[in-house]
């Protein structure tokens, strides 16, 4: 997989989500690398590896697993890992496969679905999964950037892409084809029994004005796992990590070191 590194000391490791690619992490590896050796990895599909992909598969589960391979080739795990999005329902499902690579987890408002108790099989409400169909329709007809502003707005909040910094708006564009696959391998969803195969400390991290679908599943998560910690960054939706980096890297700083220290 393409990444990109800097600085030295304990593997601290970024899996972006949507649209998105290593660049997606460059506030944090900038500042986080003076105390971490900051790696960030461009999944299968994505920028800047695209045109010579279309027999490998698209999946979630794969990408899971190719973050271990990763890890393994590197040489330099186990590592403190940090999702986002739908990154963060990969990293949620490569630590429970692959424990022995995972120091702490970190899950930025991560994607998927929610499974409540005695409720029917979770999946998104079909109005999201009618304007994300219709996100990747116009992009597969050539209104890409119709297509995307619909769709980042969805899981933002409206407006969201006309406000984004031109390096986003390029960093998607280059991402745009991805989209249609993503929707038909759609993340599993969230149940007890699995967070509870987690073998590593977590940290859950959500905007204070992020969509409710992503703060449901971040207060869900806080409740299947007793020990795992919380943090809001204030005034932020989504891409909190990008709005507020200080504050982000702060709590995912604070936080290695308080597990590394326990």
């Amino acid at each position: 997989m393409p990444y990109v590194e800097a600085g030295e000391g304990p593997l601290l490791l970024f899996i972006h989500g949507s649209l998105c690619d290593y660049r997606y992490w460059q506030p944090q590896v900038a500042g986080l690398s003076k105390q971490y050796r900051c790696v960030a990895v461009s999944l299968t599909h994505y920028w800047p590896v695209t045109d010579t992909e279309a027999d490998l598969p698209f999946s979630w589960s794969e990408h899971a697993d190719e973050v271990a391979e990763f890890i393994d080739r590197l040489g330099a795990g186990p590592a403190h890992v940090v999702g986002h999005s739908r990154g963060g329902c990969v990293a949620f499902h490569f630590a429970r496969r692959h424990p022995e690579h995972v120091l702490t987890l970190t899950l930025a408002d991560p994607g998927g679905p929610l499974q409540i108790a005695g409720r029917p099989p979770a999946r998104l409400p079909e109005t999201v999964n009618a304007l994300r169909a219709k996100a990747a329709d116009l992009i597969e007809a050539g209104e890409v950037e119709a297509g995307l502003q619909l769709f980042v707005d969805s899981v933002s909040r409206p407006g969201f892409w006309a406000m984004s910094t031109p390096g986003f708006r390029k960093m998607a564009t280059d991402n745009a084809h991805t989209l249609a696959r993503q929707f038909r391998d759609p993340l599993p969803a969230y149940v007890p029994e699995e967070a509870e195969e987690l073998r590593c400390p977590v940290l859950l991290i959500d905007g204070e004005k992020s969509p409710e679908m992503f703060r449901r599943t971040a207060t869900a998560l806080q409740g299947w796992l007793p020990d795992a910690r919380r943090e809001t960054v204030r005034g932020a939706s989504h891409g909190m990590n990008l709005a507020h980096p200080s504050a982000f890297n702060r709590y995912v700083d604070e936080f290695i070191k308080l597990m590394s220290n326990a």
